[in-house]
């Protein structure tokens, strides 16, 4: 877990350069990160979100949805970080209904995960304006943070809701320091 969090930080630094090797840190971090998933004790599911994240931001999510659906699959009713994968994989599938539906249960969780399903259900439902709203304010909590999980300031929650919004026809294009110049 340690070696995914240190080259999705790597990743970060390049993105933020708007370096293209960026892509390649990305998709050895969601290896890294698949391979601590499958060697962590049930219920890691943080592990799954930064597999989908860095494959995401990579370019390369197909695989990543189908395995996070083929794992969770079964989860009956999902923790708020399950559900956060779920619904990123079900976006990725244009399954809105399901993406939906699990970015509602992801609202059982921390604030962030709330910020979060927000921007989710704004993409299933294709609501541009509430799209915004949402990444505009996770946008803004990122740049408040003193610590970021990789060591990078990045917003990288809204970096990838951007590369899941392209594709939509929903990309918000904010410009700002924590987000890499490709997501604008």
């Amino acid at each position: 877990m340690l070696r995914a969090i240190a080259r999705e930080g790597d990743a970060h630094r390049a993105a933020l350069e708007a370096d293209p090797g960026a892509a390649d840190a990305y998709r050895e971090a969601a290896g890294l990160y698949r391979a601590s998933w499958e060697a962590a004790p049930p219920a890691s599911y943080g592990r799954l979100v930064g597999m989908l994240k860095a494959a995401i931001l990579a370019g390369d999510p197909d695989d990543a949805a189908r395995y996070v659906q083929g794992e969770l699959g079964g989860e009956a009713e999902p923790s708020p970080p399950a559900a956060y994968a779920l619904a990123v994989a079900a976006l990725l599938t244009c399954d809105d209904a399901s993406a939906a539906r699990h970015a509602d249960e992801m609202r059982a969780g921390s604030p962030p995960f709330g910020r979060a399903a927000d921007a989710l259900a704004a993409l299933a439902g294709h609501d541009g304006d509430a799209y915004r709203a949402a990444l505009e304010t996770i946008v803004a909590d990122f740049a408040a943070r003193d610590e970021h999980l990789t060591g990078v300031r990045i917003a990288d929650t809204a970096a990838m809701l951007e590369a899941l919004a392209a594709p939509r026809g929903l990309a918000a294009g904010l410009v700002d320091p924590v987000l890499p110049p490709a997501h604008v």
